[in-house]
C-alpha cells in the first residue's frame, strides 16, 4: 500500500519526530547526541531555518522546527543522512538507522505551536533523574529556555516563543515555566490535541519572516554571474560558464550558484544537475556545502550577495 503524502505547506510549523528501529539505539552516548546537535546548527544555518524547540531521547528525538519556507522533507533527510554516515561509521554497522520515514505533524496556529513546546520540554518526565525537574535535562532546549543552560550550539531561536507570552527576561521565564508546568500532565499528543481543537486554522498571531524558496533559477544565475563579473572582473557572462569545470576561478562561482539554487530556489541536488552540466548528484551535494562555506567564512563577496539575494526573497 502507498505511504500517505505527507502534509506540507510553504509557510507552515512543524513537530518533528524521528525514532530509531527498535533494536537499535539512536543514540549509543552522550557523543552522538553532541554531533546530532552539531549537524542540527549546521543545517538550520545553511537552509535559513529555525529551531525552536528539541530534545534528544535515547531512541527518537523531538524537533520544533521552522523551516521559514524550506521544503521540510529536504531539511530532515540532510540532516538524518548526515547522521547515520556518522553512526554507521563510527560503529561499523551498515543499513537504516532510523524507523521509517520521520513524523511531521503542521502546527497551524499559535496556540498549538504553545502546546507542542511545552510537550517537547516535558518529554525527559519519563526519565527517572530528570522527573520533576525537566529542565535538567542535558539534551533538551528547555534549560536555554529558562536560563539554566548556555545554547552550546548557538541553535535556539526564542523570539517566536517569547513574542506570544508578550514578555521577555524574568518575566518571560516565569510565565514559561508555569505553563510548562501545566502541560506536564499529558501523557501523549493526543491529549495536546484535545487541548487545542479549537484552534483555528493558519492563525499564526505572531509575526515570522518566511523566506519564499521560488526563485527563478536563471534569475539566480544572471544575477549572480553579473554581479560577480563586476566585483572579480572574471567575465562570468552566462549560465554556460559554469561548465568550465577545469577553470580554477570558476569553482567558487558554481559553488555559490549551486547553493543559492539549492536553497533560494529550493532544488534537489538531481534539479541541479540539470541546471549545472557535468556534474553528479555526489559532487552537486559537495558543491553545496562549499557554497555554504563561502557564504559564512566572511567571505564579503559572496556573503554580500546572498544577502542580497536572502532579502529579496524574504
Amino acid at each position: 500500500m502507498p505511504r500517505k503524502a505527507r502534509q506540507k505547506h510553504e509557510l507552515a510549523i512543524y513537530h518533528i519526530m524521528s525514532r530509531s528501529s527498535s533494536e537499535v539505539l539512536l543514540f549509543r552516548e552522550n557523543e552522538d547526541k553532541d554531533y546530532y546537535l552539531t549537524l542540527l546548527k549546521r543545517y538550520a544555518d545553511k537552509y535559513k531555518a529555525s529551531v525552536y524547540a528539541y530534545c534528544l531521547m535515547d531512541n527518537h528525538v523531538h524537533i520544533h522546527l521552522d523551516p521559514k519556507g524550506y521544503d521540510v522533507s529536504k531539511f530532515m533527510h540532510s540532516l538524518n543522512t548526515a547522521y547515520v554516515r556518522y553512526y554507521n561509521s563510527k560503529y561499523n554497522r551498515h543499513g537504516h538507522l532510523f524507523q521509517e520515514r520521520f513524523q511531521s505533524r503542521i502546527l497551524d496556529s499559535d496556540r498549538y505551536n504553545l502546546a507542542v513546546s511545552a510537550y517537547v520540554h516535558n518529554n525527559p518526565k519519563d526519565i527517572p533523574d530528570y522527573s520533576g525537574r525537566e529542565e535538567d535535562y542535558p539534551y533538551s532546549s528547555y534549560g536555554i529556555y529558562l536560563g539554566k543552560r548556555k545554547d552550546t550550539y548557538n541553535i535556539i531561536d526564542m523570539s517566536f516563543i517569547m513574542e506570544l507570552f508578550h514578555a521577555d527576561g524574568d518575566s518571560f521565564i516565569k510565565k514559561y515555566y508555569e505553563f510548562v508546568q501545566t502541560q506536564r500532565k499529558a501523557d501523549s499528543l493526543k491529549e495536546y490535541d484535545k487541548q487545542i481543537s479549537t484552534a483555528a486554522e493558519n492563525e499564526y498571531i505572531s509575526g515570522r519572516n518566511i523566506v519564499l524558496r521560488d526563485i527563478s533559477p536563471d534569475n539566480v544565475i544572471s544575477y549572480v554571474s553579473n554581479k560577480l563579473m563586476d566585483s572579480t572582473h572574471n567575465n562570468i557572462e552566462s549560465i554556460a560558464n559554469i561548465a568550465w569545470k577545469a577553470k580554477r576561478k570558476l569553482i567558487n562561482y558554481r559553488s555559490f550558484c549551486a547553493y543559492v539554487l539549492r536553497v533560494l530556489a529550493g532544488l534537489s541536488y538531481k534539479e541541479i544537475c540539470r541546471i549545472i552540466p557535468s556534474i553528479t548528484i555526489a559532487s552537486c551535494s559537495q558543491l553545496c556545502d562549499k557554497g555554504y562555506e563561502l557564504v559564512y567564512s566572511g567571505n564579503s563577496i559572496y556573503t554580500k550577495l546572498f544577502n542580497e539575494l536572502l532579502k529579496n526573497a524574504a
